[in-house]
């Protein structure tokens, strides 16, 4: 899963290559573009640029550094603004004449395309009224320090500036929760509930202690000791004088005034014209026309195959009992769990050391930019999930990072381990990201687009590489395999059931824990993050039958002409397109290796 706050660059309508990431000459394909192509080249660059402007924190999460002291203008104003301009872009490359593009230019026309409809089209029902969730918001507004270099004074300089503005976000955020209020369009109180908490870890009495402080805790040698001091201290002023008082201020405003007003349901047919907005949510998540009814179908035969396999691995171990109660014995045997954090997390970093040299079994290209693995921050970890991935810079200056969760080392067994690894970091998501930003002479917002039906696709498609890789070769890691598997088949059951079918937030924990493995504490979360974030779940399940049906109808048209590294380079040297552009890609690739 990516990070939650990353997912605005799929939302937004970037385009070409920012001047932070430009080539000093044109590539030769450029300097022989014809005059059609080039225009629609200056508007991928234009529409990059606003996406930049509009969005600090995406410049920030690309390594892009020139927005680094600010946050995104958040106000109902700024809002509407953004929304114009979407709607101009529209216009503007739908002018285009797309029949005198090359299909390379096709390509990004078509995924340009399907994004600013998509933006478009989702304006109308005002996610922006919904700024906070359990997992992310201006309560967790530090995060971006996580990606940001800390190398010079001024990038110190440039977060101090972001810490002074951070009242003005505060405000800004209070108002759009307000006026949510309005509309009646606010998250579920069993969501909200956890929020509280969450504002109140970043009071603290001494500023030191600050999540915003980390930073200033440590210094590159560079930077003169007197220089070190005077930025510590403006740090401690800044989170004393102005951190402080707005998050108490926002603590009060959430307690007294906005808990109290959110809604008892949970399903999204319940949010202003809902029955649409979840129809949309589907649609666009999948990437596909699927309805509700027929994503619930794909769940429930998912769920009885998967069943079936994991009879065959609990007969295999030897367990007498029932499906249910080898669930349980999965759950509850300590000889399944490590005993601290610490453990934990070196036994994290070990698995990806062993996954690293079994790459080249089923890849011919390996990305240039590392990953390094890091626990998840203290303050959020209760609330989010096992596991996630932030990417690296595109300039190469950041690496990716796998971010595991090493809350209660007691609910996070061993056998989920290598296929979350597999999924999180590599070939899984590190790949997909890695190797979009090393596609050649791209338009930056290709490069770094993300649907979530062909990311997410991809990182479960991965796990089943392990397979191919010899990584399975104990069946509790294979049962481990078949447990994510069924998550994501669950996903398809329990998030249309809440949604679309009036099923209730214990309805779908009880389904989820009588058909996998996952321990209560991780199925509670999934299920509240399914309730917060409508649709998103429903895109891993799809997209990974997708691949798999490809690469099935590739080794059964190619027969002794498939090459299963050929067959994924080529998945990952699509980047991040609709599953129905990913599908006539490899078509052609078909057509191309059977003739030759």
């Amino acid at each position: 899963m990516i990070r939650p706050t990353l997912l605005a660059l799929a939302l937004m309508a970037a385009c070409a290559a920012s001047p932070a990431f430009a080539q000093s000459a044109p590539a030769p394909q450029a300097q022989t573009r014809d005059a059609t192509t080039q225009a629609l080249y200056r508007f991928f660059e234009e529409e990059w640029q606003r996406s930049l402007r509009q969005s600090p924190e995406q410049a920030s999460y690309v390594g892009d550094r020139r927005y680094n002291d600010r946050w995104s203008d958040m106000s109902l104003a700024a809002i509407a603004q953004r929304e114009a301009a979407d709607r101009k872009a529209l216009e503007r490359l739908q002018a285009f004449d797309r029949e005198a593009l090359s299909e390379a230019d096709k390509l990004h026309y078509d995924v340009m395309l399907w994004d600013l409809r998509n933006a478009v089209e989702r304006q109308k029902y005002r996610e922006y009224l919904r700024p906070v969730s359990q997992r992310g918001g201006v309560q967790n507004a530090e995060e971006m320090a996580e990606v940001l270099p800390f190398a010079t004074v001024k990038d110190y300089e440039d977060w101090l500036s972001r810490m002074r503005a951070l009242p003005t976000l505060v405000e800004q955020t209070t108002v759009l929760m307000r006026e949510g209020v309005k509309a009646r369009n606010t998250p579920p109180r069993v969501l909200m509930q956890r929020v509280p908490a969450q504002i109140k870890a970043q009071l603290v009495d001494d500023p030191a202690r600050s999540p915003f402080f980390k930073p200033f805790s440590r210094f590159p040698d560079a930077i003169p000791q007197a220089e070190r001091e005077r930025l510590a201290a403006e740090a401690k002023t800044v989170i004393a004088e102005r951190i402080m008082p707005a998050y108490r201020d926002f603590l009060r405003f959430f307690e007294q005034e906005y808990l109290p007003n959110t809604r008892t349901t949970i399903a999204a047919a319940d949010l202003p014209d809902g029955k649409a907005y979840y129809d949309f949510l589907a649609r666009s998540f999948t990437t596909t026309d699927l309805g509700a009814d027929r994503i619930h179908e794909i769940g429930l035969k998912e769920v009885a195959r998967i069943r079936a396999e994991m009879e065959k691995v609990k007969a295999e171990v030897g367990f007498q009992g029932s499906l249910a109660q080898f669930f349980e014995h999965l759950r509850t045997d300590p000889r399944f769990f490590y005993k601290t954090p610490e453990e934990l997390f070196v036994a994290y970093q070990a698995i990806s050391k062993r996954i690293d040299p079994e790459l080249v079994k089923v890849f011919k290209t390996i990305p240039r930019l590392p990953y390094g693995v890091r626990p998840i921050p203290d303050n959020i970890a209760p609330d989010t999930t096992t596991a996630y991935y932030q990417p690296g810079a595109v300039d190469g200056t950041r690496a990716g990072f796998y971010y595991v969760n090493l809350y209660k080392p007691e609910v996070r067994p061993k056998w989920e381990m290598m296929a979350l690894s597999l999924h999180e970091a590599v070939p899984g998501h590190h790949f997909q990201f890695a190797r979009g930003m090393e596609l050649p002479d791209v338009p930056m917002f290709r490069r770094i687009g993300y649907f979530t039906a062909y990311g997410e696709g991809w990182a479960l498609y991965a796990e089943r590489l392990g397979y191919d890789m010899g990584l399975y070769d104990d069946p509790y890691d294979r049962m481990g395999q078949l447990a994510y598997d069924m998550w994501r088949a669950v996903r398809l059951v329990v998030d249309t059931g809440m949604h679309s079918k009036g099923w209730s937030r214990e309805q779908a924990i009880r389904f989820f824990m009588d058909n996998a493995p996952k321990t209560e504490q991780d199925i509670v979360n999934e299920i509240d993050r399914y309730i917060g974030w409508p649709g998103q779940a429903l895109a891993y399940k799809i997209g990974q039958l997708k691949i798999s049906e490809l690469r099935e109808r590739a080794s059964r048209e190619l027969g002794a002409k498939f090459d299963l590294r050929e067959f994924n380079d080529e998945v990952l040297a699509t980047g991040s397109v609709p599953l129905e552009a990913l599908e006539k890609r490899i078509d052609a690739w078909i057509a191309r290796k059977r003739g030759s």
